[in-house]
């Protein structure tokens, strides 16, 4: 049975809290599993998620400041230590590269699984770094002090299959699955009985100012996950320091017209986590949201009717 979840393993900026880790992010989806922005403590944040080195496929580092990437050396050793049997690809702006070959050798350890390095570089717009049977991952340039990428995942269209129509073309049985891959049998097309199937989209977003990035990967996701590091009364503060606020990675969310919303990549400085949600509502985002915490799991919304 296929399972497509965000598992949230860390949800502070800048430093850990007493009750939010460094970032940390893994997508199941399907068969595969991918690590977002593992920051210091993500591999304990793992275990204590039920999540194992051999969940892992892919690792998608966004920038290279620590709380987003720090944990890439005690994850890396894991993954080797239990001696994961299928390789590993690891993504992250080019120009990090030294950064985050210091954090793969940071210490003596024994190598024993592939891992494969594949930095994010090209020009501006969606950048395809990956192609399989189950989705397309994109990246994208943000604005941010450093240079930072954000992250989407496409699932590729299908066909839904109509009865009624089937069952009007006197279709049936085997026949079904044959008018699938042959597209035509006995004069009826696969247009005729069947309707186009959206496939379904994740988008990751952390440490950004609003640019064009932020709106080309949050198009149309049914699951976004988005970095509100303040609050709208310090909008200066965020631009300053490169980062969104909850009103507007809500209103990024509205106009884009996402299904389900994942606020994250908070700052220390509020103590009511409430007052992201109540921001991002009157931001006019109306469909379902979700205020981060460790530890939380997040569907993704089933496939769009």
């Amino acid at each position: 049975m296929s399972v497509r979840e965000l598992v949230v393993l860390g949800t502070a900026s800048q430093v850990p809290t007493r009750h939010r880790n460094h970032n940390g992010y893994l997508l199941r989806w399907d068969a595969e599993g991918i690590l977002f922005d593992p920051g210091e403590g993500t591999q304990r944040q793992m275990l204590r998620a039920g999540v194992a080195a051999h969940d892992l496929n892919r690792i998608c580092v966004t920038h290279f400041h620590g709380d987003h990437s720090l944990g890439l050396a005690g994850v890396i050793q894991r993954i080797n230590l239990d001696q994961v049997p299928h390789e590993i690809t690891a993504h992250y702006p080019a120009s990090g590269r030294h950064f985050f070959e210091r954090l793969r050798y940071a210490t003596a350890y024994r190598e024993t699984v592939r891992l494969t390095e594949a930095p994010v570089d090209g020009p501006d717009g969606l950048v395809t770094l990956a192609r399989t049977e189950a989705y397309t991952l994109e990246a994208h340039r943000l604005s941010h002090p450093v240079e930072s990428y954000g992250y989407r995942l496409t699932e590729p269209d299908g066909r839904r299959m109509l009865p009624e129509r089937l069952a009007a073309h006197g279709i049936a049985g085997p026949d079904v699955g044959r008018l699938r891959r042959e597209g035509e049998l006995r004069g009826v097309t696969l247009a005729d009985v069947s309707e186009e199937r959206p496939g379904q989209r994740f988008a990751f977003v952390m440490d950004t100012r609003l640019c064009d990035g932020v709106h080309a990967l949050a198009d149309g996701c049914d699951l976004l996950v988005i970095e509100s590091t303040f609050l709208d009364e310090d909008a200066r503060l965020a631009a300053d320091h490169g980062h969104l606020t909850a009103g507007q990675a809500a209103r990024v969310a509205r106009d884009a017209g996402v299904r389900h919303l994942v606020l994250t990549h908070f700052s220390q400085r509020y103590p009511d986590a409430g007052e992201f949600e109540r921001q991002a509502r009157a931001a006019g985002f109306d469909a379902e949201l979700t205020v981060a915490s460790d530890l939380l799991r997040v569907p993704v919304p089933k496939r769009r009717p």
